[in-house]
């Protein structure tokens, strides 16, 4: 569906919508990271070490972390972060570009807090040696991803009710969820503003919507 010529093209010419940090912001950037290969661009994927007090304690995510003040850029600290993370240097990798800034929001509470999203190419099979960050590194084929084939729900809970949340079910039982899915979603709109998003459950009875 989407091949890495494609992508490389679209994102090129794209112009991030992007969000100015006030003096208490918190920002981070994250690493959407691709390959070719036989049968498609793949997308790279983390599981998050358990960690008690962590909002995104265990759950999939982009590699990626905290701005600090040694990154002149967000591409910098999205690279940075990577590196530390799972030992993948970004250094000689294709930046391909930027994708609109995203706000968290862990568990329903919005924070004042803005994750920048950019996007590498990189080239063969490499060896990843994760950080105590970092549980699992995982490769999901885009064209499933992209063509909601992945798309899946999981029960959870939510200020103490059971929610059901929307997402992708990537091999290994992995579930992309959240501030992830939304960005991934972000992504193929990126690509085609006529990509049909899968057809999700609606929001919560509480009104909100079922992401984080």
């Amino acid at each position: 569906m989407f091949e890495l010529d494609l992508i490389r093209q679209r994102l090129a010419a794209y112009r991030p919508s992007t969000s100015r940090p006030g003096p208490n912001t918190r920002e981070a950037a994250v690493a959407i990271v691709l390959r070719d290969r036989p049968t498609g661009p793949e997308m790279l994927f983390i599981q998050r070490a358990e960690k008690e007090g962590d909002p995104w304690s265990g759950h999939m995510a982009f590699p990626g972390g905290h701005r600090d003040q040694i990154d002149h850029d967000y591409v910098h600290a999205a690279m940075r972060e990577t590196e530390e993370e799972i030992d993948l240097k970004l250094d000689h990798s294709h930046h391909l570009g930027a994708l609109d800034h995203q706000t968290a929001q862990p568990r329903g509470r919005v924070l004042d807090m803005i994750i920048a999203p950019h996007v590498f190419e990189i080239e063969g099979d490499p060896a990843f040696n994760p950080n105590y960050e970092v549980a699992e590194v995982v490769w999901a084929p885009l064209a499933d991803l992209a063509g909601n084939e992945l798309h899946h729900t999981e029960t959870m809970l939510l200020q103490g009710q059971p929610t059901v949340f929307n997402g992708y079910r990537l091999s290994g039982g992995h579930f992309v969820w959240g501030l992830t899915y939304r960005v991934l979603k972000t992504f193929f709109w990126t690509l085609d503003a006529n990509w049909q998003p899968p057809r999700e459950l609606p929001p919560t009875p509480s009104g909100r919507d079922s992401s984080r």
